[in-house]
């Protein structure tokens, strides 16, 4: 088993998030349990790195600046 670092784990939620997901989506895209989720997109969203909207949660710009970042530092 290959664990992931929190950054890695980050970025797949936000890209899950890229176009509007609802949280299950999000969990099965980055493969994780609703509990990690949790924990993950209340943190991404008092960073403002994702919104929820209704029952969606959006990568804001701040979000994709990150990941764009990460992604160049091969995060």
């Amino acid at each position: 088993i290959i664990r992931r670092s929190r950054t890695a784990i980050s970025v797949e939620i936000l890209r899950a998030a890229m176009e509007g997901a609802k949280k299950t989506h999000i969990v099965y895209r980055a493969n994780l349990n609703f509990e990690v989720v949790n924990r993950y997109l209340a943190m991404l969203e008092e960073k403002g790195l994702i919104e929820k909207k209704d029952n969606l949660y959006l990568t804001t710009e701040k979000g994709k600046e990150f990941q764009e970042i990460a992604r160049e530092l091969g995060l």
